[in-house]
């Protein structure tokens, strides 16, 4: 890099600013006490060579975690992430070292960030104890529904905060904000929008977390972008909260969704390179946009949501009704038995996405197996009446 700015009007923060952004990550605890009472919970944390290594373990123990292993390999930063075919914690691939040193060691949570520390993937033990990997969505509502369960539970929630995500994150998040009475805001992807919206709220509402289904999440208004190392920071004490109740994540889990419903997400990504690659995906939009399904998943859509040209239609009614969203190239069907697809161009990669969201109510957790089976398979269905298998 060529550089003729004047040096001495130039000033390189440091440690102190460390400092500064630790003690915010820490004071966001919310039980302090359940982490001392099980400091010992084991957690294996990979920052793929990326910039989460020096943070993350860091907060995490000045929060009380006594027992944190790395993975020595992948400690060493390197923008050839030499360990990894991708360094994207989305993949599982991302994550196999640390599962495998997650077994050696015995550990109850396994977490990975990507190179800029901004998002995380998890892995946690199901009842029999093998290590599975944990989505975005499902991130994210673990996150919701603790911030929002201990604010309730500590006397905070005072009927002026809001959570948020994204248009394509999991409904379930917009269920349990419902049953806290509290405001949610749905936004267009990027957290740009999620900072837009906690700004022009700052002087009447107050922010307590907001996510995305690509394994983002940003808890308070201190940093306004998702943020890994508070992530991080925050799944620990959920696993603590957890243990106190003699339960794992995987129980959390299941607990939410015999509670409100079980919600099951799933995506396809359709790359076309080129100026001919993107004049096909912009012909994929405009058929899916002037031709919508009338059915998906075995129930008639309802609700077409068109955020290009910022109009929902209801197929029932007839009615047409204002998106007050920014224009963006997204549509979304929404069946009557609360199916929703999603679909949108990538502003960053020359690929379509489709996000597939079904939910159906699960009655105990003896049934999650079967379930998600089936959901399962009503996904696969989806990618069928799609025609993109």
């Amino acid at each position: 890099m060529k550089f003729e700015g004047n040096p001495d009007i130039i000033e390189t923060i440091g440690e102190e600013m460390d400092e500064i952004y630790l003690e915010k990550v820490v004071s966001q605890s919310l039980n302090r006490d359940l982490i001392a009472k099980h400091s010992d919970i084991k957690i294996v944390y990979t920052p793929i060579h990326g910039t989460g290594v020096k943070l993350v373990p860091e907060a995490m123990k000045r929060l009380g975690f006594k027992n944190i292993y790395n993975v020595p390999e992948q400690d060493v930063v390197s923008g050839d992430f030499p360990t990894v075919v991708s360094p994207n914690p989305e993949e599982s691939a991302a994550l196999s070292m640390a599962l495998k040193k997650a077994d050696e060691v015995g550990a109850d949570l396994v977490m990975a960030t990507d190179p800029d520390a901004d998002r995380v993937g998890i892995a946690v033990r199901d009842h029999s104890g093998k290590l599975i990997l944990v989505s975005g969505n499902q991130t994210a509502v673990l996150l919701t529904y603790y911030l929002l369960s201990q604010w309730k539970e500590k006397g905070k929630l005072l009927g002026k905060e809001f959570i948020a995500k994204t248009i394509v994150t999991t409904e379930l998040i917009a269920d349990i904000a419902n049953k806290f009475e509290t405001k949610y805001f749905d936004c267009l992807t990027g957290f740009k929008w999620i900072a837009d919206v906690i700004r022009q709220h700052e002087d009447d509402m107050t922010y307590i977390g907001g996510g995305e289904e690509s394994y983002g999440f940003m808890i308070g208004d201190f940093v306004r972008d998702k943020d890994a190392v508070s992530s991080c920071s925050m799944i620990a004490e959920i696993a603590a909260w957890a243990k106190d109740q003699g339960k794992s994540l995987f129980d959390v889990l299941q607990d939410i969704y015999v509670e409100f419903s079980f919600y099951k997400e799933g995506l396809v990504s359709i790359y076309r390179q080129g100026k001919d690659g993107a004049e096909e995906i912009a012909a994929m939009m405009e058929n899916f946009r002037s031709s919508p399904p009338e059915t998906i998943d075995n129930s008639d859509v309802v609700l077409v949501h068109d955020y290009l040209k910022q109009q929902t239609f209801d197929t029932i009614s007839h009615l047409r009704y204002d998106i007050s969203l920014p224009k963006s190239n997204v549509l979304q069907y929404v069946a009557q038995n609360g199916t929703k697809v999603s679909i949108r161009p990538s502003g960053t990669e020359p690929k379509i996405k489709f996000y597939f969201s079904v939910n159906e109510k699960l009655n105990n957790k003896e049934d999650y197996d079967k379930m998600n089976e089936e959901l399962e398979k009503r996904i696969e269905g989806l990618k069928k009446d799609l025609k993109l298998v």
